[in-house]
């Protein structure tokens, strides 16, 4: 059964697909809770830089035109430059206003005095469109304190200092009796104006409850402010947790379960069969079961084995090439099942707490039921035929790429329908194919309805493509993009690109994966299972999301001659693997990606990205890196620290000193570590000395037990 709907069927789409860079730019209100003296607040937008400039609020992309984005209980730091002439004292607060409207004041903290920084952690708790602003302001309180403190031990000024402290108190008073500020606020201020007013006693004692510590907590809890400065509003989407953190297992489900008999051929695996798969992958202790396409393929211009183009009989074809007289991509392949097969398969990963991705290809076998309903959805050569795709010297007779340049709105809802179709069928995630050979435009919009409507729904990016395009399609809306990890290979590679992707992260969130179906690099291909097991404990580690395709447990790594793939690459036949024998016999990586699993899970300095932070390792192939969060922002009520010291080359040892940066791991000279690997236990300072074995110790993954874990 066809989706395809013409544009005279489309259905109405939605506000939220269109742009919203409207929203950029906008100021947002000054009358929250604890904001004193608007009367002279001013937009840094309306007059210029405004009274107390504000610069380069981050996290902002281009700008504004794109919102910010982070995941639900995601620890992330709001910025600002802020700074005034002369020496008078100021402040800084942050407005976080949530999906309901709701604000949250908080004071941002100046990092580097003298050079006008200021910052605050948030962490936002729910998913939805958030927002948030800037606001500098004159702090007549603070300057106030500051000249008290100065000028009356030195005995300067008592009797004015006095009086121009009872003109501050007074003004809080007011806000107290307009009810601008809290009444319990009263008594502590007029308590600290009767002294500043009662001559007979001593300037100090005078001053003395004016500058206690409860005046000023509450002071600082809610300022007195003048001269009040307003940022542009800006938008922060914040994801629900799989956006940010996840373990991905990639397989074919036509070959769970595959069989050859010599007399009739292959039997394909099905839905059902590829269900009894689910409980491994389970217990490997990955997240998401992703499914390459299971739609109907096309037989004109099959490809056969190796991507040749003389198929034999029984080869399947790539499942890449999509459509055929039974149906297009919101059907089945009838070798795989039934739909009523495929809800059991999601029945049964969501009762392993595994979430089902699909893969969508956008793109069409000419026997798709779109070429002939809808031929103008495809580009029509010179001679009269449907331009095929190519990549040269590289040819896909099979597949047709799709055009949008004609009925952009009757693609558009066609496409949408699919997706929605699967998603009403329990897809919850989508791996879509080559994306950056689709328009950003429809990608923006199609991204912008489905968070709108679908918000649980997550998009990762298969863009091995040029940079710009890669961080567009993240501003858009792609929730993860595979990025170039996979030709990362050096420690010095590997730091910078980490820190490439750091400063991205208000918008791109990377999965690493160290092959795919269609990518096997010779530093794969020749390094066998330290090459294997090194990748995966550097995918795994790096970044809160990573994947494997399957076959990486049983380190399949004999490349086509003249390509970076796979020799008998699984996408042109049926790959059924002995993952059992294996296990028993010890060939398999199970074990190791159980582990590395496990410890993601527990530990959730692994769950975040831009904790990273670099050390130093007298052996340039030694790549050191460590990842710690405080009590708060772990969600656990004690810090947690992860520190990995690694090879980068699978054919070289090392033996090499350390000098790590014991400020970042927030620990003493001396502290205990334990590696979560093996479970060994070492005492290290800021220079230990490590020995790497490429072939049984590639790495340390090591906790940091902290003191008050001890």
């Amino acid at each position: 059964m066809s989706q395809a709907t013409g544009s005279e069927g489309a259905a109405p789409r939605t506000t939220a697909h269109r742009t919203a860079a409207s929203a950029t730019g906008s100021t947002g209100s000054t009358g929250s809770t604890g904001t004193t003296n608007t009367s002279s607040t001013t937009s840094s937008l309306e007059r210029g830089v405004g009274r107390i400039p504000i610069m380069d609020v981050q996290p902002v992309v281009d700008g504004g035109r794109f919102p910010a984005s982070c995941v639900e209980g995601e620890t992330i730091t709001l910025t600002a430059n802020a700074f005034r002439e002369g020496h008078d004292e100021m402040g800084v607060q942050a407005v976080l206003v949530d999906p309901d409207g709701g604000e949250q004041r908080l004071r941002m903290e100046s990092t580097n005095p003298g050079l006008d920084l200021w910052q605050v952690p948030v962490r936002p708790d729910r998913t939805g469109h958030w927002s948030f602003r800037v606001e500098a302001y004159s702090a007549p309180y603070e300057s106030w304190v500051h000249s008290a403190e100065v000028k009356i031990p030195a005995g300067i000024d008592l009797d004015l200092v006095c009086a121009e402290g009872v003109l501050v108190l007074r003004r809080v008073l007011a806000e107290v009796d307009s009810g601008l500020r809290p009444a319990s606020d009263g008594p502590v201020v007029r308590a600290a104006l009767e002294s500043l007013r009662s001559p007979g006693l001593p300037a100090s004692s005078r001053v003395a409850p004016a500058l206690a510590a409860d005046l000023r907590g509450m002071l600082a809890l809610r300022p007195l402010r003048e001269g009040v400065t307003v940022s542009a509003t800006y938008r922060l989407v914040v994801h629900r947790r799989r956006a940010l953190f996840g373990s991905w297992y990639e397989f074919f489900p036509r070959s769970e379960g595959a069989s050859f008999d010599p007399e009739t051929g292959w039997r394909s695996g099905t839905l059902r069969t590829a269900a009894t798969s689910l409980d491994r992958i389970a217990a490997m202790g990955f997240d998401v079961a992703y499914l390459t396409p299971i739609h109907p393929i096309g037989s004109t211009f099959r490809k056969g084995r190796n991507n040749t183009l003389d198929p034999r009989p029984g080869d399947p074809g790539s499942p890449y090439a999509i459509g055929s007289a039974d149906g297009g991509h919101d059907a089945i392949h009838p070798d795989l099942g039934t739909l009523e097969d495929f809800d059991a398969f999601v029945a049964r990963a969501k009762e392993l707490d595994l979430e089902v991705a699909l893969d969508i290809a956008l793109q069409c076998s000419p026997d798709h039921p779109w070429v002939t309903e809808h031929p103008e959805w495809f580009t029509v050569r010179a001679d009269g035929t449907i331009a095929y795709a190519e990549n040269p010297p590289k040819k896909y007779q099979d597949i047709y790429p799709l055009s949008f340049d004609t009925d952009y709105d009757g693609l558009y809802a066609a496409v949408r329908d699919m997706l929605e179709h699967w998603v009403d069928h329990g897809v919850t995630l989508f791996r879509v194919d080559n994306p950056h050979t689709k328009p950003v435009r429809f990608w923006e919009e199609l991204l912008a309805e489905f968070d709108e409507k679908h918000p649980e729904v997550i998009f990762l990016a298969e863009a091995f493509t040029r940079p710009t395009m890669m961080h567009t399609l993240g501003k858009v809306g792609y929730h993860q993009s595979y990025t170039y990890f996979t030709w990362r290979e050096s420690a010095a590679e590997l730091q910078e690109y980490l820190e490439e992707l750091v400063e991205s992260a208000p918008y791109m969130r990377p999965s690493f994966w160290p092959t795919t179906h269609d990518i096997l690099t010779p530093f794969m291909s020749s390094g066998g299972r330290r090459a294997f097991a090194l990748r995966a404990i550097l995918a795994a580690t790096l970044v809160p999301t990573w994947g494997i395709y399957t076959g990486y447990e049983l380190v399949e790594d004999v490349p086509r001659p003249g390509a970076q793939e796979q020799i008998d690459n699984e996408k042109y036949e049926f790959t059924p693997r002995d993952f059992a024998g294996a296990l028993a016999a010890g060939r398999s990586l199970e074990p190791l990606l159980t582990d590395l699993n496990r410890i993601r899970r527990e530990h959730p300095a692994l769950q975040s990205l831009t904790s990273i932070r670099f050390h130093e390792a007298e052996d340039e192939q030694v790549l050191v890196f460590s990842k710690h969060l405080g009590a708060v922002a772990s969600g656990t009520g004690s810090p947690d620290t992860i520190l990995v010291v690694s090879l980068t080359a699978h054919d070289k040892d090392a033996w090499t000193t350390l000098h790590l940066d014991l400020d970042a791991l927030d620990v003493p000279e001396r502290f205990e570590v334990e590696d979560l690997l093996t479970g060994e236990r070492f005492t290290w300072g800021s220079d230990p000395y490590v020995v790497l074995s490429a072939t049984d110790r590639p790495a340390h993954v090591l906790r940091i037990i902290h003191p008050e874990e001890s």
